[in-house]
């Protein structure tokens, strides 16, 4: 069991790394068919994880519990993106961010209709919160030109997926480590990439893509793909998937900053009022947790 430093590092990590990867994905298929850009991201991240497993000296295994674990860890990465890469043409980098801030919401639907789990009252409140401040932001509508329904209708599916697979991964709670899962579920997410060829092939790159282009897409590859998904693992093994769907409410309002400043985002008052009352959602979901963190921040104060 990793320290509990350990966990708060990569905790914070991660939460970087997905709040700068939405604009990265806009910025890789600025220059690159979209669908071109997440296959090339997995064709590039296969042979550089393996080639990492051998140097860690980390072993894959095969068997049929792994390769289910594999499976379900796929769905957070080609599973989800497909949807995602798909909304770039709809909604901006920071709208993308702020739509999986809702993975908490998703998980939580998931654990109580799925699994059995039970939801209070509050964090019902949180829920409707929330799908009012998405529906506000709908409501700015495309005169923003960053907003559209086709958008939010594909991050809903991408944010679904994610939220899907953690439940899976932890359901099949297979003995393998992070680094190794990782590497498997982009292994699989690597083949199902490749079945979409032949549908794409008409739009294969005929040049080198320009340099902000290929910086973004071998960022998707290191830091999304490889990096981020070695720490989503880790910590899906050993904190509640709630608890790990809370990093997606901290990134949405680093990521719009990051798409206003290195992007030219502009956004309307309608978009952030949308997003200030989806946040506010997402912190009623939480409230529980939060109080539960603090007594325990307390206690652990009180006894040393």
């Amino acid at each position: 069991m990793p320290s509990k430093s350990n966990l708060v590092t990569t905790y914070i990590l991660l939460v970087f790394i997905w709040a700068s990867t939405p604009l990265a994905i806009v910025w890789s298929v600025a220059d690159l068919h979209m669908m071109w850009a997440l296959v090339l991201r997995f064709f590039i991240a296969l042979p550089i994880a393996l080639l990492l497993l051998l140097i860690l000296k980390v072993k894959l295994p095969l068997n049929k519990i792994a390769l289910h674990s594999y499976l379900a860890g796929s769905f957070s990465l080609i599973g989800s993106q497909i949807f995602t890469y798909a909304a770039t043409s709809y909604l901006s980098s920071g709208i993308i961010a702020l739509m999986f801030g809702l993975a908490p919401i998703m998980a939580g639907l998931i654990g109580r209709f799925g699994f059995g789990q039970r939801l209070l009252g509050i964090q019902w409140l949180g829920m409707l919160v929330a799908v009012c401040g998405l529906a506000i932001i709908c409501m700015s509508g495309s005169a923003s030109q960053h907003v559209h329904p086709i958008g939010i209708g594909l991050m809903l599916m991408s944010v679904f997926t994610y939220a899907l697979s953690i439940f899976w991964v932890k359901k099949v709670n297979a003995d393998v480590l992070p680094m190794a899962q990782a590497t498997g579920s982009i292994l699989v997410s690597t083949l199902a990439a490749s079945c979409l060829i032949p549908f794409i092939w008409q739009h294969a790159p005929t040049h080198i893509p320009e340099t902000k282009s290929l910086f973004a897409l071998i960022y998707t590859v290191l830091m999304a793909s490889l990096l981020a998904m070695f720490c989503y693992f880790k910590l899906v093994q050993n904190i509640k998937a709630t608890t790990l769907s809370l990093t997606t409410v901290m990134t949405p309002m680093i990521a719009m900053f990051l798409g206003a400043m290195l992007n030219n985002e502009k956004l309307t008052i309608t978009v952030f009022v949308g997003a200030a009352v989806l946040i506010c959602g997402l912190f009623l979901y939480f409230y529980k947790d939060f109080k539960a963190s603090r007594r325990l921040a307390e206690k652990i104060k009180t006894s040393s």
